[in-house]
């Protein structure tokens, strides 16, 4: 996996962390009993009998039962409270869920405040723009280390998708329909922006850089940005 850069890639990192190693467990167990069924219990020639079968154990039906179910809850209700945790706005008219009703927080901080920064992400075929709160427009995402910023996600034309490896979110921007995500950046470095969805023939060009830098280097970024309007 890429390098965590925001709060809300540990939690994550860690669920699918979880399922890999479950999925190895499993995929092992099974592959090592019928390796190990192949080796030892091998029938001899001409032997077209067959071996006893596991019915009537009622323990054994109710463990390969309850063990996957409880799993798989367990895991639908971890994954829906990442989901509320990375703080996804404006998707309400496609789906609406009663199973947490108040809102999470970021995923590993207590930090309910306002976003510091409110930043307009709009994409296009096949570019890129950001509006910032002082009206300066670049096709540069710059955010702050350590707090939390809201971007606000337009489309001008088809469904794009807004994809930063390093930050763990993937997030479908819909034609006519503003969808805001919170993040907090926790990591200074340069990273890229892509479209995640086949949006036309140039959409594996789309690209942006995005910098996650200190609140001073940010400050003085946006002046320099200010004077070149």
């Amino acid at each position: 996996m890429p390098v965590q850069a925001t709060a809300e890639a540990e939690r994550v990192d860690r669920i699918f962390s979880f399922l890999t190693s479950v999925g190895t467990f499993i995929f092992l167990a099974i592959a090592g009993t019928i390796g190990y069924s192949i080796l030892t219990g091998r029938a001899p020639k001409g032997d077209w009998s067959h071996g006893h079968p596991a019915r009537s154990d009622v323990r054994l039906e109710i463990l390969w039962t309850v063990a996957p179910t409880v799993l798989v809850l367990w895991l639908a209700a971890q994954s829906f409270s990442i989901y509320q945790q990375l703080d996804i706005e404006g998707l309400q008219p496609i789906v609406h869920l009663h199973l947490l009703e108040e809102p999470a927080a970021a995923a590993t901080t207590k930090n309910t405040t306002q976003p510091a920064e409110n930043i307009e992400v709009v994409a296009k075929q096949w570019v890129w723009s950001f509006r910032y709160p002082n009206n300066v427009i670049s096709n540069e995402l710059h955010l702050k280390v350590n707090e939390r910023t809201r971007l606000n996600l337009n489309s001008q034309d088809v469904i794009h998708g807004f994809y930063v490896p390093e930050f763990r979110l993937k997030q479908d921007m819909i034609p006519n329909r503003n969808i805001n995500i919170v993040l907090t950046p926790t990591k200074i470095g340069k990273y890229h922006l892509r479209d995640s969805q086949f949006s036309g023939t140039d959409f594996a060009l789309m690209e942006a850089n995005v910098y996650v830098e200190s609140p001073e280097a940010f400050e003085r970024w946006i002046s320099q940005a200010a004077t070149r309007k």
